[in-house]
């Protein structure tokens, strides 16, 4: 992808950070006997501070036989070189093309001393060079293998979400060093009913070894390079038996943070569906315990069947989820402040006297670019089955809209070039939704409920809307596949730009409701007057724990003076504070002595 010389320079000066916990992505992986309509479904948030939110459109094309493509790194425009160009590509819209195949990754980094700097194709050409030249999942998987195998893998190791309308597929990749092209990889098919995830750390630990790649029979759902092993054992990074073979645990090990900032996504996605998920928090806390080998042994399963079916919806929730529910609910402990903000300003870490804490990493977050969630329903003419699910900014505080398979141009608002990280554009929907997002974090709790209120609005209206466009276009299809397709397309375009509009009102109401620390009274959007013109609002303040933090880190700074009998209120208020501790030390020994009657007496009773 052509950068201008400014934005190569930008993302240059910021390589060097591109693989920290920092600029993180997440992917969910549902089957179509995991999903309530048997839709095969990924999501993917591109989580980096310096990428710009917008949809990449590449329509079908035709080439001369011998033509030639450059390859530019998606991560900053560094020029890597050029390859051979195929006679036919196919339309790609964001992270899907037009036969439904969706491809979304993590990176993991791994092995640091594996990155082929000497290669052609980074993880994200690989991605979109793929989407033009294949069909199905595992057409993914061969020409992934086939591209770095014949051009050398640029990037760092990445774990790849792959699916179809028929399957669904995690793939992990990392290179071979300097001069060596090629990758070691494995690449396992989900299980049909089961869901999977990852999130910027590899998952895949032992799997069947395979005597070779039969890429399209149905029968083999995993796929290795045949080095796999061999090459571990030869820079010796593996010492075992080949049965016990761990790709994750020796081409990426666990560390704290691989734990703590990365498998805690997954395991907040797990966890909401299926309770015997809980069981694994302390893993994801970042207790980590490894034998002899340094093999973790409490990992995580690498997919799991769902106590209830999801829906495309229900991923695009789990993909605003910011840890609410769980001991490390970021709304809850002081660092989200007064206003309950579960964000952190990076770094990630940090350091008190010399000794390191961190901050929570969760799925929403504020540098994503984008995000999507794509739907691959079989039972759909491609240009009507594939729908992608795009949305800008942080996905907490932004609208998923549908744009088709099928649809022929992106929305003004989401096109490339509409805009950049470093040029302010009126008309794109990354900054009106950054303009709602960031103001939203000056008093999340209050103004979250105005957005949360016009997204579930969309969602809702976006629901109703492709369930009628589907059985429309449907039913046209059969007669005439152009009309269809331009109606999906026209639906896509006119969803996209809708979603604009009605952000720009929601920013321009809740700058108004909530300017200047107040906030304005009003009903169904509507202003409230005292009945003499007069604005009504109210001055919230903040809440008494902040206030009492205030009190105890500043003493009588902030004392109003000339007050009558301020030392009795302290004493007064100290005793109250004296007598509630106490009265939950009596509570707790009553409970405490209380069980132990009981355990008295059932043993008296066996």
């Amino acid at each position: 992808m052509r950068r201008t010389i400014i934005a190569s320079i930008l993302a240059l000066f910021v390589t060097a950070f591109a693989f920290l916990p920092a600029d993180a992505c997440t992917n969910f992986l549902v089957t179509k006997g995991a999903s309530t309509d048997g839709s095969n479904i990924i999501s993917y948030a591109a989580d980096s501070h310096v990428l710009y939110g917008e949809l990449y459109f590449r329509p079908a094309a035709d080439y001369p036989k011998g033509s030639k493509v450059k390859v530019y790194e998606w991560d900053t425009g560094k020029y890597l070189g050029e390859i051979d160009q195929v006679e036919h590509t196919y339309a790609v819209v964001g992270n899907m093309n037009e036969h439904q195949l969706a491809i979304g990754e993590t990176t993991y980094g791994g092995r640091s001393e594996l990155r082929d700097t000497t290669g052609i194709i980074d993880y994200g050409s690989l991605i979109y060079l793929t989407l033009q030249r294949a069909k199905t999942a595992r057409e993914a998987i061969k020409t992934m293998v086939e591209l770095t195998s014949e051009y050398g893998y640029y990037s760092s190791g990445e774990s790849l979400s792959i699916a179809d309308k028929n399957e669904v597929w995690i793939m992990e990749i990392i290179g071979k060093g300097p001069g060596n092209k090629g990758i070691v990889y494995v690449a396992r098919q989900i299980p049909d009913g089961y869901v999977s995830a990852h999130a910027n750390q590899a998952r895949i630990t032992t799997f069947p070894i395979q005597e070779k790649n039969d890429w399209f029979n149905k029968e083999q759902t995993t796929f290795h390079s045949p080095d796999v092993i061999s090459f571990a054992k030869e820079k010796g990074y593996y010492e075992g038996e080949d049965k016990n073979f761990s790709f994750s645990d020796v081409y990426a090990p666990l560390t704290f943070g691989g734990a703590r900032f990365c498998e805690m996504r997954v395991w907040s996605f797990f966890k909401d569906i299926n309770p015997e998920m809980e069981q694994y928090f302390d893993y994801a806390s970042g207790k980590i315990e490894k034998n002899e080998q340094g093999i973790a042994t409490n990992r995580m399963p690498l997919w799991i069947k769902p106590e209830n079916k999801l829906s495309a919806h229900d991923v695009q929730d789990f993909m605003r989820d910011h840890l609410e529910g769980t001991p490390l609910d970021m709304r809850k402990d002081i660092g989200a402040g007064p206003f309950e903000r579960p964000y952190r300003w990076r770094p990630l870490t940090w350091e008190v006297d010399s000794v390191e804490y961190c901050n929570e990493r969760a799925t929403a977050t504020q540098q994503t670019g984008f995000s999507f969630v794509t739907q691959s329903r079989s039972w759909l003419p491609d240009p009507i089955g594939g729908i992608n699910w795009f949305s800008v900014d942080d996905a907490a505080t932004s609208v998923y809209v549908p744009f088709y398979a099928g649809m022929k141009k992106a929305p003004e608002a989401y096109r490339e070039g509409n805009g950049s990280m470093y040029e302010w554009s009126e008309t794109s929907a990354f900054w009106i939704f950054n303009m709602v997002s960031n103001f939203a974090y000056l008093r999340y709790n209050m103004i979250e409920p105005d957005i949360r209120e016009a997204m579930n609005e969309l969602d809702e209206k976006f629901k109703k809307e492709v369930a009628e466009i589907d059985q429309k276009a449907k039913a046209l299809y059969q007669s005439s596949p152009y009309r269809a397709t331009k109606m999906v397309s026209d639906y896509s375009i006119n969803a996209g730009q809708y979603t604009f509009e009605r952000w720009k009102e929601l920013f321009q109401f809740i700058m108004m409701k909530y300017v200047d620390g107040n906030v304005k009274k009003e009903e169904s959007g509507e202003f409230l007057t005292n009945g003499t013109g007069v604005i009504e609002l109210e001055q919230p303040g903040y809440p008494e724990w902040w206030y009492r933090t205030v009190v105890e880190k500043t003493g009588d700074q902030f004392l109003v003076l000339g007050q009558d009998n301020v030392p009795e209120k302290k004493e007064k208020a100290a005793m109250v504070s004296i007598s509630k501790t106490n009265m939950n030390i009596m509570i707790g020994a009553i409970i405490i002595l209380a069980l132990i009657v009981l355990v008295m007496l059932f043993r008296r009773k066996r």
